[in-house]
């Protein structure tokens, strides 16, 4: 692989030549012993810093292929591709033809005995090339997932990095590049830490808020899907967990009822922003004044106040409520 330093006001390159075997063998760094990989936790949210520099397609694509080596964090992947290409939009030789002075190219720059070694021995995602090729970024972010398996991850990322280019500064500089991609602990979860019950709110809440720092997509459905959610897309997601259907956008959501006062809220009911001619948003009630929702464009998924200046709260329904006999009970 080709290894590219990238400094803070442009591209500086730097090049490092190696050759990596075509078959894995066992990688020996005199400076680093064996340690476990980061506590990051694999399918960690993006943080706003993902969001903004990498592009959607890519960010989907990394934290799919980070699958095919459970417990490898998507952020590894990213940190690689851009270290090697900034994902892909570099135009250096190699990137998206020809090689680079090392034999190196595509998006995440194989050689191509390697990457022909990897795809002969795993399979390939079916939405890449035919044959695969280490220019389809598909085909090349699935084999370096692979590859750094192959290599150790995730019991030791360090040592699956080097493998992948050897030199220390390398390592650091993709570690590096993954922490900043990876969404910190959120402040402000509120009753996000309280959602640990077995009863179908419980669950729904959990759903939620496990999703929180994920990015905000138009129609989004969620980030293996399209690379995040949009407020109805999570709303309804969060329901399927308890196996309850509900429509696909806030104002069918709201107009599928049962509706109910703003006085008779409880945690897991839906709450709705507009007008009874545009109901445009949807959440769902946390507890004590705040609600978990994916609220707009640059603003992830976060906890935030039922009520805020400005807001047009429109109404609320519980979907999670059944009529036995009128009791009105609610479904645990």
């Amino acid at each position: 692989m080709l290894g590219r330093a990238l400094a803070a006001g442009g591209v500086s390159v730097v090049f490092t030549s190696v050759v990596i075997a075509a078959v894995v063998t066992t990688v020996t760094v005199a400076s680093h012993t064996t340690t476990p990989a980061p506590s990051v936790g694999a399918g960690s949210a993006p943080s706003q810093e993902a969001v903004s520099d990498i592009p959607p397609t890519m960010l989907v694509l990394y934290q799919r292929a980070a699958a095919a080596c459970p417990g490898l964090d998507w952020s590894v992947l990213a940190g690689i591709g851009k270290v090697e290409t900034d994902h892909g939009r570099s135009s250096l030789p190699g990137v998206s033809s020809g090689e680079n002075f090392a034999g190196a190219a595509g998006p995440m720059q194989f050689l191509a005995p390697t990457f022909d070694s990897v795809a002969s021995r795993h399979p390939m995602p079916a939405d890449g090339a035919n044959p695969p090729t280490r220019y389809n970024p598909v085909d090349a972010v699935y084999a370096a997932a692979y590859y750094l398996c192959d290599s150790g991850a995730p019991a030791d990322v360090y040592s699956a990095i080097f493998t992948y280019n050897h030199a220390d500064w390398y390592v650091k500089e993709v570690l590096d590049h993954a922490a900043t991609y990876r969404s910190q602990a959120p402040t402000g979860t509120g009753d996000c830490d309280n959602t640990h019950g077995n009863d179908r709110a419980s669950l729904v809440l959990a759903f939620a808020c496990a999703q929180l720092g994920q990015p905000y997509v138009w129609g989004g459905d969620g980030p293996q899907v399209n690379g995040g959610w949009d407020c109805s897309g999570l709303t309804k997601a969060a329901y399927a967990a308890v196996d309850v259907a509900l429509p696909r956008t806030a104002a069918d959501q709201y107009h599928a009822g049962p509706v109910i006062p703003e006085s008779a809220l409880s945690p897991g009911d839906l709450v709705f922003y507009g007008t009874a001619d545009y109901i445009h948003h949807v959440g769902l009630y946390l507890g004590g004044g705040k609600i978990v929702n994916a609220p707009t464009f640059g603003v992830p998924v976060r906890v935030q106040d039922l009520h805020y200046s400005g807001d047009d709260y429109f109404g609320a329904t519980s979907p999670l409520t059944v009529s036995s006999a009128g009791s009105g009970e609610r479904a645990q």
